[in-house]
């Protein structure tokens, strides 16, 4: 075997690898004796076939198969030699004249290619014992557990008719019968009787609500509002519609009284034990957001920490998944890049950054989990696997047939779970010091970067 090396330009490299042909016609000697017990020919006996014979029978096929896996034990042998650990598939370029493979199928050439890769950097970890980390720990106060229980209060209010005469009111309960038209037609589920709807929940058509404010019981309105652009309907999204609505009963939000009679209706002993699942729920959201923001702030400094370059082709993977979703949303939504005080190019040039920080990271992660021997077992996983099915109650089945079936799905449940694993690692060798917040402060920095 000879390798000749073409190109070494930062972590891209290409070889051109020559084969004999004495090496391959040896090998596919060898796949024919052994192949000579397991064929059957009509005139020979079991075992009997002379190997010249397989030849004139099987000698293109085998010497195929032989050409492949002499391709993938060569590259194997040079990338190992060369401590090299790809980033991409490796490039193969064979040769593809008609005469030039008639030869190497028959043997009568050597075996000669050219493999192009592209390589994953050496990566020096840091010492993450030097790491400090801040942990923002929110207690949960009784005014937090009494807004908890007033917002579910809210939801299980009931409504009473008002007086006659009275008019809907924002916060309201209307019940109407609509029909919609689009350019004077009726459209398909535009029609409806019965609908309650509550004002100001922003459950219907943007604009639809806001027009209801006023009614009266058994007064109709001509409602005007369009479609969204992002509509699930292709045919009504950005479709201004007028409906035809009569109101035929008007009922206001009554007040409820937050007592133990109310917890039973909740099916909890007391009001005591209402405040006391309330107060767990509310600790188990303030544990979620000091988890996101501990593993934010570790992120942050891994970054800072680890700065080198990463594999282009991955980058540009990364960046292509994310620009498609941006894109795909803002033509959603109708939405421009000056609609977001931005331009396009800007824009690219913010999320190849992000393509980049993640493509690190995630090179990072993996160094420290492989050096570590940190796993991810197939229990865990199941768990996963059945967290997600209970999240859709009657198509559990339907769900594990999913992943039992789709190992790209199953390694994207893996993947958050490994990086978890690492994290958690990291962080038993950090320097990790408690800081006391308001649940404010706690959910600030998500409220900033949503805002952003």
């Amino acid at each position: 075997m000879q390798v000749t090396e073409t190109l070494s330009e930062g972590l891209k490299h290409e070889f051109k690898i020559s084969v004999p042909a004495s090496d391959l016609d040896a090998k596919a000697g060898a796949k024919l004796v052994d192949l000579k017990d397991k064929v059957r020919l009509n005139g020979f006996r079991p075992g009997k076939v002379p190997v010249t014979h397989l030849k004139k029978v099987y000698g293109r096929s085998v010497m195929a198969e032989t050409i492949d896996q002499t391709i993938r034990d060569t590259n194997t042998q040079l990338f190992s030699e060369r401590g090299f650990k790809l980033a991409t598939e490796p490039k193969i370029t064979m040769p593809t004249e008609q005469a030039e493979v008639e030869e190497l199928l028959s043997g009568k050439t050597d075996l000669t290619y050219t493999v192009a890769i592209e390589v994953v950097p050496a990566i020096a970890l840091a010492d993450f014992k030097t790491f400090q980390v801040e942990k923002p720990v929110a207690d949960v106060s009784d005014s937090d557990v009494d807004e908890a229980i007033k917002r579910i209060a809210d939801t299980n209010r009931g409504y009473a008719a008002k007086a006659e005469g009275e008019k809907a009111a924002s916060g309201d309960r209307v019940t109407i019968n609509f029909k919609g038209t689009i350019n004077g037609e009726a459209f398909e589920g535009g029609t409806g009787e019965g609908i309650q709807v509550a004002i100001g929940s922003n459950t219907f058509i943007p604009g639809f609500e806001e027009q209801l404010i006023g009614i009266g019981a058994n007064e109709t309105r001509t409602l005007k509002v369009s479609f969204p652009k992002n509509y699930m309907s292709e045919k009504l999204a950005g479709q201004p519609a007028e409906f035809e609505t009569t109101a035929t009963l008007i009922e206001a939000p009554q007040d409820i009284a937050i007592d133990d009679e109310f917890a039973k209706t909740l099916g909890l002993e007391s009001l005591d034990k209402l405040k006391e699942a309330a107060r767990e729920r509310l600790a188990a959201e303030f544990a979620g957001a000091t988890r996101q923001r501990v593993k934010r702030a570790l992120l942050d400094r891994l970054d800072e920490a680890h700065r080198f370059e990463a594999p282009p082709s991955l980058v540009d993977e990364e960046f292509n998944l994310m620009w498609n979703s941006v894109k795909a949303e803002m033509d959603s939504a109708g939405k421009t890049f000056a609609d977001e005080d931005t331009t396009e190019d800007k824009a690219k040039e913010e999320y190849r950054k992000i393509a980049d920080r993640r493509v690190r990271l995630g090179l990072v992660l993996s160094e420290i989990g492989e050096k570590n021997k940190i796993t991810v077992t197939d229990d865990e996983v199941g768990r996963a696997v059945i967290e997600r099915a209970r999240q859709m109650p009657g198509r559990e089945k339907e769900v594990w047939d999913f992943y039992r079936n789709n190992a790209q799905a199953l390694a994207q449940l893996r993947a958050p779970i490994y990086e978890d694993k690492v994290v958690d690692f990291i962080l038993e060798l950090a320097n990790v010091t408690e800081k006391k917040v308001s649940r404010e402060d706690l959910y600030k920095d998500d409220e900033e970067k949503t805002a952003a």
